[in-house]
């Protein structure tokens, strides 16, 4: 969708999942630092498993909101009339909630014994990711220089994440690479976003300047802004999940204590009545 509405969307797909991801692997990190060998392997696969299934009704969403809006190609790719294309735009982006419903598909059936490739999920992740980049690459050419600008520098977080993603499939579980993508997924939804509000401004905002070159030096200042802010929001989620962490492991050592106080002080009174009987 060429509007605002379009770009807010997937941006925030993306910042759902950039923010989860952001959380699920510190977690699960710090949990096999604690605990030596992770014990709730089960529990963080089913995570993966529902992590598949919202990648892939966030997809379906995605695929039904680009065709079906009242303006949208109603899945006609051609004018039958005077056969031109129909919604081009739209289509690319419901090309690109298709790869990732295929990833969100491979995830799901990663998790049932089918005996799949190891990184299986990870390469298709991958792909999406370059199919993005690739359909975005061609997305504004003869567009004004502000709109080709702030979407190329979009390219830097979907293909900086790509090959994030692509390293991941040979380097499973490294918490620097996991933590990567999450950061530029957040950077790419709140980026998608930021687009949306320079591109199609709200309540009779006024319109920016396309051709202005200054205009282009602060959107590409904003770009590193929203970067440093998800490095933030990286780092906050971290430390809370490492306090969570540390606190939940503290709990038994202080139940511990507490039961051995108990009995200590159960064998001195039995102690004492013991003494007390062989005195009478």
């Amino acid at each position: 969708m060429a509007n605002f509405k379009g770009h807010a969307l997937p941006g925030s797909f993306f910042l759902v999942f950039g923010l989860w991801w952001s959380v699920k692997y510190p977690l699960r990190y710090l949990n096999r630092k604690v605990k030596g060998n992770c014990r709730s392997n089960k529990c963080y696969d089913r995570l993966e498993l529902i992590e598949g299934i919202l990648k892939a009704l966030f997809s379906l969403i995605g695929i039904l909101a680009e065709q079906f809006v009242p303006d949208g190609p109603h899945m006609h790719l051609v004018n039958g009339e005077d056969h031109s294309w129909v919604k081009l735009m739209n289509w690319q982006h419901t090309t690109m909630y298709l790869f990732y419903g295929i990833s969100g598909v491979v995830d799901i059936l990663t998790y049932f014994p089918l005996n799949l490739p190891r990184g299986l999920d990870r390469l298709s992740l991958g792909i999406a990711v370059i199919v993005e980049g690739l359909l975005f690459y061609y997305h504004v050419h003869n567009r004004p220089a502000l709109d080709q600008h702030i979407h190329s520098l979009l390219l830097i977080a979907v293909f900086g994440c790509a090959i994030s993603i692509m390293i991941e499939v040979f380097m499973r579980n490294d918490i620097v690479l996991e933590l990567f993508r999450a950061s530029l997924s957040i950077l790419q939804g709140t980026w998608f976003w930021q687009i949306g509000f320079v591109l199609y401004p709200l309540g009779g905002a006024p319109e920016w300047n396309q051709t202005d070159h200054d205009n282009v030096m602060f959107i590409t200042m904003c770009f590193c802004w929203h970067y440093a802010v998800a490095l933030l929001i990286m780092a906050i989620n971290y430390s809370l999940v490492y306090y969570c962490v540390n606190r939940h492991k503290k709990l038994p050592v202080i139940v511990d204590n507490g039961l051995i106080k108990i009995n200590s002080k159960k064998a001195e009174v039995e102690a004492s009545l013991l003494a007390g009987s062989d005195e009478e």
